[in-house]
């Protein structure tokens, strides 16, 4: 089994424990961390165990490795095709000049409104008031508000994602998604991890720019937001 095989499983049973709440065979993290949630396996024993999880009118975000299949109890409030990237090339991010850069702020507990609006307003996918706990964020300001922020949240044995990434909708085009990127991947690898993202199939502008940061899909994955009946 690959590290980043049923993602979100595995890093809720190895390095990111602190965060799981559990019951049978699935698994979630702190609602206010994310709404990631998995199972050993997508089957009877899985779902049972999920619904014990989330309880009656609950919600679970979860990674399915084939499209989901209607199940009894379950309703579907929405989702969407993913690819999962790795950037196993550790030369393909050379360092930016130092004069080119915008200032760059590690964000923490005191940044967290002003990330969860950010997050609301560009939708990078999942983010709650502790979401920041996961890893490293990073974000640049202007003007003294937060206009764009990367962060880590995944994390398994030899890897870890990047995720959060987004820029307000003023300051587009300013290369900072990609600046913000690259610090983190240099910091991930910097202990001796490989950084990969998920990101929706259909964001074609996305999937460019993370290729030319030198990420290479490895899977197609379907995200599911489901609600139990």
């Amino acid at each position: 089994m690959h590290a980043l095989d049923n993602v979100i499983w595995q890093a809720l049973t190895t390095r990111q424990t602190e965060f799981a709440e559990i019951v049978g065979r699935a698994r979630r993290f702190v609602p206010e961390v994310t709404s990631l949630t998995a199972f050993a396996e997508p089957n009877e024993e899985g779902y049972a165990s999920l619904g014990g999880l989330v309880g009656a009118g609950g919600k679970a975000a979860v990674f399915l490795d084939h499209p989901y299949r209607e199940r009894a109890g379950w309703s579907v409030v929405g989702g969407a095709p993913l690819l999962e990237m790795v950037c196993d090339n550790g030369t393909a991010v050379p360092a930016n000049p130092a004069c080119s850069l915008p200032q760059i702020t590690e964000l923490g507990p005191q940044d967290s409104p002003e990330m969860v609006k950010l997050a609301a307003l560009t939708k990078p996918g999942p983010f709650g008031s502790r979401t920041h706990e996961l890893g490293t964020y990073l974000g640049i300001r202007s003007d003294g508000a937060l206009v764009a922020m990367a962060g880590e949240r995944l994390k398994v044995p030899g890897y870890t994602e990047v995720s959060a990434v987004c820029t307000h909708p003023e300051h587009t085009g300013k290369g900072y998604a990609q600046v913000l990127m690259k610090e983190l991947m240099r910091r991930i690898r910097s202990r001796g991890e490989t950084p990969f993202l998920h990101v929706r199939e259909d964001n074609v502008r996305a999937v460019q720019i993370y290729e030319r940061l030198g990420f290479q899909v490895r899977v197609l994955l379907h995200y599911v937001l489901l609600r139990r009946d």
